[in-house]
């Protein structure tokens, strides 16, 4: 993960470095991300591994559902942006340093568990992701057109925050105490992504963007998320789709 990290900040230093005589861009860009998750079909058996959001579906209920509902992947579901710089290479084909950002909050209660005296127990959820990703794009247009299509791919160092925080109860206590309490967990993940996207020119130097994105990662969760079972693991899921619109700058 550290070596992803320093190769991925050394590319940055390599394009900032760059000659003025090679043309290169900026990119401004704001939308949604849109976590894959997991299937909240709850098995009679979990698995060796599974995801975190596999947990949260057998744990908790968004505020304002149904015990029954198991739509849980669009709870996550956030705004997301950031910023680009992008150089040209040869003849069609760029690379581009990005880095972005996503935060979302989700309010829930235990799903088959209340309080002693009645009343749900509630607790608040929160991702954030801050992707730093190289991407190589194919332009097959030339400078003077004004629509240009672009797709490309390239990869990922993803820094993450998952926490719980509210009230919970201690399964470890027979009387299955309530009591407050934050459980966080971060770290780095290395990921891949493909993307493709449109460019509409207003003038010669500024452009409207949209972009569609999809990114693959996964990281095993340690901190307060490390089961105490022999052979299980928590795994995050942070691959899922991006979709945003934004401005070009070329110089």
């Amino acid at each position: 993960m550290r070596r992803a990290t320093l190769s991925l900040a050394l590319v940055a230093l390599l394009l900032a470095g760059a000659s003025p005589a090679v043309a290169s861009g900026f990119d401004v860009r704001l939308g949604g991300f849109f976590p894959r998750g997991r299937d909240c079909g709850i098995p009679s058996n979990r698995p060796a591994e599974y995801t975190l959001f596999q947990d949260v579906c057998e744990l908790y209920v968004p505020e304002g559902h149904g015990l029954g509902d198991m739509d849980w992947k669009s709870e996550f579901n956030g705004l997301y942006g950031g910023i680009e710089y992008n150089q040209v290479l040869t003849n069609n084909v760029e690379l581009g340093i990005s880095f972005d950002g996503y935060s979302q909050t989700v309010d829930t209660s235990y799903r088959d568990y209340e309080r002693p005296g009645g009343g749900e127990i509630f607790q608040s959820l929160k991702f954030n992701m801050l992707p730093l990703g190289l991407s190589v794009r194919f332009v097959p247009t030339n400078k003077k057109a004004r629509i240009v299509p672009f797709v490309g791919g390239g990869v990922d160092a993803i820094f993450y925050q998952y926490e719980e925080y509210g009230d919970f109860i201690d399964f470890a206590d027979p009387e299955l105490t309530i009591y407050p309490d934050a459980f966080v967990a971060d770290g780095t993940a290395f990921g891949v992504h493909a993307l493709g996207g449109l460019r509409v020119y207003l003038n010669r130097d500024i452009a409207i963007v949209g972009e569609g994105r999809y990114q693959w990662a996964t990281d095993e969760m340690d901190d307060d998320f490390s089961p105490n079972e022999p052979g299980l693991v928590n795994t995050i899921d942070l691959s899922g789709w991006t979709a945003t619109l934004g401005v070009h700058i070329r110089f």
